[in-house]
């Protein structure tokens, strides 16, 4: 998931986001968007849990972009 959040809370945003179980890896980053997050879940409805009442409800969040692998 790729994320924007507000000016300067990029390192607590990704210390809310190393706290979700699913969240495998967490990066800061420097460009367009601010965090990139990966995520690993069993079924899409638990995806659907996790983006949206873990990660978009999360404080500062401007805007997600979600990039769904499947292997």
């Amino acid at each position: 998931m790729l994320i924007s959040c507000e000016i300067g809370e990029e390192q607590n945003l990704y210390s809310q986001l190393k706290g979700i179980p699913e969240v495998k890896s967490c990066l800061i980053t420097y460009g367009s968007y601010d965090v990139v997050a990966e995520f690993v879940t069993e079924t899409p409805n638990e995806m659907n849990q996790v983006i949206t009442s873990k990660i978009r409800k999360l404080q500062k969040i401007r805007s997600t972009i979600t990039l769904r692998v499947t292997n």
